[in-house]
C-alpha cells in the first residue's frame, strides 16, 4: 500500500540549488536508505516529508491518516524534563495520557502523601488501564534501557549530549506511525546497541527512511536506496550492496553514451568547419544537430573528494604508555596498561560508551596527566586529533581564512606544495564556496572542513575519535583510502563496524577500566571474544553466537529420501532446459538495458527484471544440484 508519494520536489538556498525533480513513492514495508555527501540536502528533505519546511516546488501526496515521526539530527530538549518524560513527548491521545501520569507520579514525589494526587494517580491509572499504556511504558523503559539509559527520571539537562540523543531515538521508536524518519540514528551508539537497533527496525512494521553513514547498517537493515547526487535524484532497489554494484552500472552506461556522443560531436565538428552551407533545409537541419549535440553535455557530478596531504618526519620513538592508570572519583577507567605505538599502526579502540575510550586519547596527547605511568612522546611526532565534537567556530569567519589560520600551504608527499584553497577544492569546497561564512555551511560540511584543519597540519600520528559521525559515505571511503597510505600511525576510535574491518590490524577493547588487545579488526575481535565465552561455558555467549547457533541449526541438511517423486522425476527431466531459458531471457535484458542508454526509468525496471531473474536463476541452480546428487545416490544403489 502506497503511504507517500512525492511529485517534483525542489529545494533551493540562495543561488544554491540542493535538489530538484525529486519524484518518488513510499510504500508500507520500505525500508529506504537515504545517502549523498554533506551539504546536498539529505537533512532538508527529511525536514520536508515531515512537514518541518516547505518545498520551492512539486507536491507530496500522503495516504489517509497517515502517521509520521522524525528524529533530527540534533533534537531539541526541555531541559526541565525527565527522560520518561521527554519519550513520551507527543501528540497522540496515550501519548498525552502518559505525560499526565509522569508529571502526576513526580508531582507525588516532590509532595508525598498527598490526597489529591494520589487520587489523580489512581483516575489516570484507570485511564492507562483502558488505552493499554501500561504495555507502551514497559517497552520505552526497554528501549531506554538498550540504549543505556537506566535512570528514568533523571532530569534532560543533566545528561551529555550523547545520552540526550539516546533519548530522543527512543522517543522516536516508542511512536505508533506508519512513517518514521531517522537522522542519524546510529551516531553516539556502541557497537552493541546499534546491532540490536538493527534487528529492532528489521522487526518494526511501518516503512522507514533514513540517513546513516553506517555501511553495515544500510547493508543488513534497508531495501531500497534513493541518492542525491549533485541535485539529481537516483533511486535503487535493493540494500546498500545492491546500490554499489547498480550505480556502478549506471555511471559506466552514462560513459558509454557520453563517448559516443563526443564521436558524434567530432564528426559534425569537422563537417562545419570544412565549411556548412546553410542554404539547405538537410544542411541547416545537420547544424542544428550539431548544436543540440554541443548542448548535451553531461550534467556534472558532485565532485569527488580528493586527499592528498603529505607528513612529517617520523623518527624512531613515537608512543609509549608504560603501567598507565587513571581513575575518576575512585572508579578505574584506564587500569595498568603498557603498550608502545610503531610507525605503521593500525590500531581500533571499542567499547562501551563511557568506559574510557576518550580517556586514552586525552592521556596520549596530554590533555590528561595518568594517575600513575608514564606516557613519552617522541621528539619528532606531530599529533593530528581529529576530535569527537566539531570545535567552536567563529561563524563569520570565511572558510579559505579558516583553513589559511593552520596552513598556507601542505606537501604533497611528492616534493611539492599544495596551497589552502587547492586543498579545499579538493575537499569538495569550490571556489564560490571558500568565501562562505562557516555560520552557512551544514553540519557535516563543517565536519569535513574540521578533517581538513587536521591534515594541514602535516601530522605523523593520527588519532581520529569517532571520524564517521556527520561525514558522508564518500568522505569515509576516500578517508580509508588515505589512511591506507598514511606514511604514520593512525589510532581510531570508532562505532563504525565497517571501517574498523577496512583499517584495523589490531584491536584495543575496553572492558571494566582493562585494555585487552585482538589482533585483527572489528568482526576478528567479535569472534574472538565469542570463542572465549564459549571456552568459558557458553553462558556469556552473545548474539553472534547465538545467531551463529541458530543459522547452523537452520541450514543443517534434513533427511532426505532415496528416490524421485512423481513431481521430482518430471522436474528432473525439464530443469536443464528451464535455466537455459532463463539465461537466454537475462540475456535479452541485459541488451534491452544496454540499449536503454540514459532512460533511467527504463533502466531502473530493467534492473528490477534482471535482479529477479537471477534470484530465480539461484534457486534453480540450488534445486538442479539437488536433484543431480539424488539421481547420483540412486544410481549408486543399484
Amino acid at each position: 500500500m502506497n503511504l507517500l508519494s512525492v511529485e517534483n520536489l525542489s529545494k533551493n538556498y540562495g543561488v544554491r540549488t540542493l535538489f530538484a525533480g525529486v519524484s518518488f513513492g513510499v510504500d508500507e514495508g520500505d525500508k529506504i536508505g537515504l545517502i549523498g555527501i554533506n551539504g546536498t540536502g539529505k537533512s532538508t528533505l527529511l525536514r520536508i516529508l515531515a512537514s518541518l519546511e516547505t518545498a520551492d516546488d512539486g507536491r507530496m501526496i500522503a495516504g489517509n491518516g497517515l502517521r509520521t515521526e522524525y528524529l533530527p539530527q540534533n533534537p531539541e530538549f526541555d531541559p526541565e524534563a525527565t527522560v520518561l518524560g521527554q519519550v513520551f513527548k507527543g501528540s497522540s491521545a496515550v501519548m498525552q495520557l502518559l505525560q499526565e501520569y509522569e508529571a502526576a507520579l513526580l508531582a507525588e514525589q516532590r509532595q508525598p502523601g498527598q490526597e489529591a494526587v494520589q487520587q489523580r494517580l489512581i483516575q489516570l491509572g484507570q485511564q492507562m488501564d483502558a488505552m493499554g499504556a501500561w504495555q507502551l511504558e514497559s517497552e520505552a523503559k526497554s528501549i531506554l534501557n538498550r540504549l543505556g539509559i537506566s535512570d528514568f527520571s533523571a532530569r534532560i539537562g543533566t545528561l551529555s549530549g550523547g545520552q540526550k540523543k539516546r533519548v530522543a531515538l527512543a522517543g522516536a521508536l516508542i511512536q505508533e506511525v506508519d512513517l518514521l524518519l531517522l537522522d542519524e540514528p546510529t551516531n553516539h551508539l556502541d557497537n552493541d546497541t546499534v546491532e540490536w537497533l538493527e534487528q529492532y527496525l528489521l522487526r518494526r512494521r511501518g516503512a522507514l527512511i533514513m540517513i546513516t553513514h553506517d555501511r553495515y547498517f544500510l547493508d543488513r537493515v534497508t531495501n531500497r536506496m534513493i541518492e542525491i547526487d549533485a541535485g539529481s535524484f537516483y533511486s535503487y532497489a535493493g540494500n546498500y550492496s545492491s546500490y554499489l554494484e547498480s550505480k556502478a552500472e549506471r555511471e559506466e552506461r552514462q560513459e558509454s553514451s557520453e563517448r559516443k556522443r563526443l564521436n558524434l560531436l567530432r564528426n559534425e565538428l569537422a563537417w562545419i568547419r570544412r565549411g556548412a552551407k546553410a542554404r539547405s533545409t538537410k544542411q541547416k537541419a545537420r547544424i542544428e544537430r550539431f548544436e543540440e549535440l554541443n548542448a548535451a553535455a553531461p550534467q556534472a557530478g558532485a565532485g569527488r573528494l580528493e586527499i592528498v596531504a603529505g607528513a612529517s618526519r617520523l623518527g624512531r620513538k613515537i608512543i609509549a604508555l608504560d603501567k598507565v592508570c587513571k581513575a575518576f572519583d575512585g572508579v578505574p577507567v584506564v587500569r595498568d596498561f603498557s603498550y608502545t605505538v610503531l610507525k605503521d599502526d593500525r590500531v581500533g579502540i571499542v567499547g562501551p560508551n563511557g568506559s574510557g575510550k576518550s580517556t586514552l586519547i586525552h592521556l596520549i596527547t596530554g590533555r590528561l596527566a595518568p594517575d600513575s605511568g608514564s606516557v613519552d612522546v617522541g621528539q619528532t611526532v606531530k599529533i593530528g586529533w581529529f576530535a569527537q565534537e566539531t570545535p567552536p567556530w567563529d561563524e563569520e569567519q570565511r572558510v579559505l581564512e579558516c583553513i589559511r589560520e593552520v596552513a598556507q600551504y601542505v606537501p604533497d608527499g611528492q616534493g611539492g606544495t599544495i596551497s589552502a584553497s587547492q586543498m579545499l577544492e579538493r575537499f569538495l569546497f569550490p571556489p564560490s564556496l571558500q568565501w562562505t561564512p562557516i555560520g552557512k555551511l551544514s553540519g557535516g560540511e563543517r565536519r569535513r572542513l574540521d578533517l581538513l584543519r587536521v591534515l594541514m597540519g602535516a601530522p605523523n600520528v593520527l588519532i581520529l575519535d569517532e571520524p564517521a559521525n556527520d561525514l558522508d559515505i564518500q568522505t569515509l571511503t576516500i578517508l580509508e583510502d588515505y589512511l591506507d597510505g598514511f606514511p604514520g600511525a593512525v589510532l581510531l576510535v570508532s562505532h563504525d563496524r565497517y571501517m574498523l574491518d577496512r583499517l584495523a590490524e589490531k584491536t584495543f577493547a575496553f572492558a571494566d577500566g582493562t585494555i585487552r588487545q585482538y589482533a585483527g579488526g572489528y568482526s576478528d575481535y567479535r569472534r574472538q571474544v565469542e570463542v572465549e565465552a564459549e571456552a568459558a561455558g557458553g553462558e556469556n555467549a552473545g548474539p553472534l553466537k547465538k545467531n551463529a547457533d541458530n543459522r547452523r541449526s537452520e541450514d543443517k541438511p534434513r533427511e532426505r529420501p532415496k528416490k524421485f517423486t512423481f513431481q521430482e522425476q518430471k522436474e528432473f527431466a525439464e530443469i536443464d532446459d528451464v535455466i537455459a531459458a532463463t539465461e537466454n531471457e537475462r540475456k535479452v535484458v541485459n541488451q534491452q538495458m544496454e540499449a536503454a542508454g540514459s532512460d533511467f526509468t527504463e533502466l531502473q525496471r530493467l534492473i528490477a527484471c534482471r535482479e529477479e531473474l537471477d534470484e530465480r536463476l539461484e534457486k534453480l541452480m540450488t534445486r538442479w544440484t539437488y536433484l543431480n546428487e539424488l539421481a547420483e545416490e540412486m544410481e549408486q544403489k543399484k
